[in-house]
C-alpha cells in the first residue's frame, strides 16, 4: 500500500505544529526545498546531517524498447537523483515495532 504525502500536509503540519500561519508555512516549506534542490543543481550532492545524501547520477542515452509495442526508441541522457538514508535515519526507522 502506497501513501502519498502532499506539499499541503506537510504545510497544515507545520501550520498545527508551530503555529505560523498557513501563509508562511507554506513559504518555509518552498523555501527548504528550493534550497535543497538549489544546492544539488550546483554542488551534484548534499548532505542533510542525521537525514541522509541526495546526489545527482548522469545516466547515458541508451536503446530502449516498449514492451507492449516492441518498438525501440532511444532513451534520452539525463540526471536521476538518488538518496542514501543516514545510519541515524535507518536506527531511527527500524527502533519501531512494525505495524
Amino acid at each position: 500500500m502506497r501513501i502519498n504525502l502532499t506539499k499541503k500536509e506537510i504545510i497544515n503540519s507545520l501550520y498545527m505544529q508551530i503555529g505560523f500561519s498557513k501563509k508562511i508555512s507554506e513559504g518555509l516549506l518552498e523555501d527548504i526545498l528550493n534550497i535543497i534542490v538549489g544546492n544539488l543543481k550546483k554542488y551534484k550532492k548534499i548532505k542533510l546531517s542525521n537525514f541522509g545524501t541526495f546526489s545527482l547520477r548522469s545516466k547515458k542515452s541508451r536503446l530502449g524498447r516498449n514492451p507492449k509495442t516492441k518498438e525501440k526508441k532511444i532513451i534520452s541522457e539525463r540526471n536521476v537523483v538518488l538518496f542514501k538514508p543516514s545510519r541515524d535515519f535507518k536506527d531511527y526507522i527500524n527502533s519501531y515495532e512494525k505495524i
